[in-house]
């Protein structure tokens, strides 16, 4: 069991992690989601490291994606599914570039978290918008 502040650093992590490419804008976009957002409040940045992790192993591990989907859903209070669902697309979008995997995965997300399919369409357009280039 973890604390539902871990929850959402996993599903950022998984976020970063769908094709198998932790981006450095990945990974600062996480560091600065932790250290800004109320939703971390009183999280300790320090533990960042070991619980992206154990994110890494717990997708390593048998069944994998599913175990990990599981562990984030289990650990989130239902008002923080969105929240979830949000943080996975500004990783998503933090490199500006979405690959299959990374869409495949925000699908899985939203169907896990049952994040309502127009609620999850203004949160990725909201993500698109917010990482746009001039």
């Amino acid at each position: 069991m973890i604390d539902q502040q871990s929850a959402l650093v996993y599903t950022m992590v998984l976020a970063s992690a769908a094709d198998s490419d932790m981006t450095d804008p990945e990974l600062e976009m996480i560091d600065g989601l932790v250290r800004h957002l109320p939703v971390f409040e009183g999280y300790d940045a320090a533990s960042l490291p070991s619980a992206a992790s154990a994110c890494v192993d717990l997708l390593a591990g048998p069944d994998g994606l599913d175990t990990l989907l599981d562990t984030i859903r289990d650990n989130l209070p239902e008002r923080l599914h969105e929240t979830a669902y949000a943080l996975a697309c500004d990783i998503v979008a933090a490199d500006r570039e979405a690959s299959q995997e990374e869409l495949r995965l925000l699908e899985m997300l939203r169907h896990r978290l049952d994040v309502d399919r127009l609620v999850a369409a203004a949160i990725e357009r909201g993500a698109g918008a917010r990482f746009a280039k001039a």
